[in-house]
């Protein structure tokens, strides 16, 4: 079944950086505005969901790249993340907003944003655009950096909290 947005088989979504170079390429060449995000996703949660609806609005195609396991150890700690990243990844595909899942291991995306080259790349309001990592190159290239508004009080920390709270 073709995809009509990015014009993709459907259960195609999770993809190799090298595939996805060649893909975005070509949805560039047809006109198409490619929007960039990253982030660990660690147990999907409505902030998570908001967040990604309100970036795939910004352009024609949601390319999310995802924090490997070992990334996520990295930026967060020995016990995270909760969710490995094979599911992360998984449960992002299954969202209508997103288009395409890339997996990366290193502790920032300014590799994987420089390969793929966005029209957009979008991050939280929490992030301010001169800490945004890939905004220069963005900007340099003529795409745009975008923010978006977050669900108040929906966080993966504040939810492990929670979790923590109640059942320990």
């Amino acid at each position: 079944m073709r995809n009509n947005r990015t014009g993709t088989l459907s259960g195609t979504k999770i993809v190799t950086l090298v595939r996805l170079k060649s893909v975005v390429a070509s949805l560039k060449r047809a006109g198409r505005k490619v929007v960039f995000t990253n982030g660990c996703f660690d147990i999907l949660h409505y902030g998570h969901v908001k967040y990604l609806q309100d970036a795939r609005a910004k352009g024609d195609c949601l390319v999310v790249a995802v924090n490997s396991d070992a990334s996520v150890r990295k930026i967060k700690g020995k016990d995270r993340p909760v969710v490995g990243q094979s599911d992360r990844a998984r449960t992002l595909a299954a969202l209508a907003c997103v288009d395409f899942v890339v997996l990366f291991n290193q502790p920032d995306p300014l590799s994987v944003i420089k390969t793929l080259k966005p029209d957009y790349l979008v991050k939280g309001s929490d992030w301010s655009s001169k800490n945004i990592i890939g905004a220069d190159f963005v900007k340099e290239r003529g795409g745009k950096v975008l923010t978006v508004k977050l669900v108040p009080g929906r966080s993966t920390t504040a939810l492990i909290k929670k979790i923590v709270k109640v059942f320990s």
